[in-house]
């Protein structure tokens, strides 16, 4: 189920807000800027080809190129088979920001995403229909999970795709990771 943790960054070891109510969640992260949101999902079948997805949520995606001015979009999709399933997971944990905004809708599984906002930090549960939406220079960073499985799609305003700028900060390596926020949530 779609989960936000809000932690204070003083006293990470445990949430002072949970929810899982999909309304208070898009309200939360509104205050911050952040667009969440959840669609319908298609019935597609789990061989569904890159191109297969970006053409059944065609609509979708066209509707947020016009709105927000995307360039391209893709899709990114791991499973826990990937032999390269902890190279990547490393690659995103460490707290960045973006010169875009980042936009990821889940169109499989599920994933994390920290967005850290002055002294507190909002965990964010995402999984299919979920729409998350974070503002450039949002200071952030995302868990897929030691065995990932989760096919999303991105939007890019920068044809180059995903770019990031680490801020050095450890703040990522003191909050729960996927493994206790996630096994909580169900």
């Amino acid at each position: 189920m779609t989960t936000l943790s809000i932690f204070d960054q003083s006293a990470p070891e445990a949430p002072r807000v949970v929810t899982e109510d999909a309304g208070r969640i898009a309200s939360l992260l509104a205050e911050h800027g952040v667009r969440f949101e959840q669609w319908n999902t298609r019935d597609l079948p789990a061989e569904a080809s890159s191109d297969d997805i970006l053409e059944a949520y065609a609509d979708e995606i066209q509707a947020l190129k016009d709105e927000c001015g995307f360039q391209t979009a893709d899709v990114i999709s791991l499973n826990p088979a990937n032999p390269q399933k902890e190279v990547f997971r490393k690659k995103f944990l460490d707290e960045h920001v973006h010169s875009e905004d980042e936009v990821r809708f889940f169109v499989r599984g599920r994933g994390l995403f920290y967005l850290h906002f002055g002294d507190q930090v909002y965990a964010v549960l995402c999984q299919k229909n979920d729409l998350i939406s974070v503002p450039d220079g949002t200071r952030h960073w995302f868990d897929m999970g030691p065995e990932p499985a989760f096919t999303c799609i991105r939007l890019f305003t920068n044809p180059e795709g995903w770019v990031a700028d680490f801020t050095g900060e450890d703040i990522a390596s003191r909050l729960p990771r996927y493994e206790r926020l996630a096994g909580a949530a169900g």
